[in-house]
């Protein structure tokens, strides 16, 4: 547990390089002007012209980048150097102006300065942190009064599933840290990486309150039976992304949310 945070980001400097060249991330429809934000998200973003926004956890910037092509003011955070690393060369290469920080997210008060009026952050986020309390404190921390916290994430009953959703393997509570061998990434499926990762499961209720434990009042709730993100094994094609094959409109994959600072 001590060494979590650095076996964890030393995946996703791994993982960083295959997915700058996968086709999941389609880099070059990207760099030709193609959105990265998914529909989704796309709906809860309809107000952030010339706005100031954090996007916390933000890989390798593609979401951050298209955040900005839709005229906000971006800044991006995330643990992976190899991220941000990748992310400021995008950036460049694009001729946008975004800013970025490598930290990590729970302790980003110390590396970054100023407050905004949204922070946003979608898919495969907070699986990471073991509790998500000093999470939502940086998250309030960051905002200006009236602004919020634009949130989409994978639906914590889909975590509860081993690789082949065969059997329920994990609680849906946050009652056990999850450690795992991958092998691949999500993003690539062959790709010759091997690596451990320390994850959590955590479920609805846990992620509103404490939000709602920061005095943010949740404003928007919504779950979705698909992902816009072909990230899991075993899925086939729908309106809008991917089912779990066998679970087509059964299952909860996604959820948003939007958090308002009073």
């Amino acid at each position: 547990m001590e060494d979590y945070l650095k076996i964890n980001k030393d995946l996703w400097n791994k993982k960083t390089p295959i997915h700058l060249k996968s086709k999941m991330y389609d880099l070059q429809a990207f760099k030709d002007g193609k959105t990265s934000l998914s529909k989704i998200e796309l709906d809860l973003l309809t107000e952030i012209k010339d706005k100031k926004l954090l996007h916390i956890q933000c890989h390798f910037g593609q979401d951050t980048l298209s955040l900005e092509r839709l005229g906000a003011e971006v800044t991006g955070a995330d643990l992976s150097n190899v991220a941000i690393e990748e992310a400021r060369k995008l950036t460049t290469e694009l001729g946008l102006n975004a800013k970025y920080v490598c930290a990590n997210v729970l302790e980003l008060d110390q590396h970054l300065e100023g407050k905004f009026d949204i922070v946003f952050a979608s898919f495969g986020v907070v699986g990471w942190h073991p509790e998500l309390t000093q999470w939502a404190k940086q998250i309030n921390h960051f905002l200006k009064p009236g602004g919020q916290f634009i949130f989409a994430e994978f639906h914590p009953a889909v975590w509860m599933y081993d690789d082949d959703f065969t059997k329920v393997t994990y609680s849906y509570f946050n009652k056990e840290t999850i450690i795992e061998e991958e092998e691949g990434t999500y993003a690539d499926r062959t790709a010759e990486i091997k690596h451990t990762c320390y994850s959590w499961n955590h479920s609805l209720s846990e992620v509103i309150n404490v939000l709602m434990a920061q005095g943010l009042a949740i404003t928007h709730f919504d779950e979705y039976d698909y992902s816009p993100h072909d990230s899991f094994l075993h899925t086939v094609p729908c309106e809008g992304g991917f089912h779990i094959k066998g679970f087509q409109g059964k299952l909860p994959m996604v959820y948003s949310l939007v958090a308002t600072k009073s």
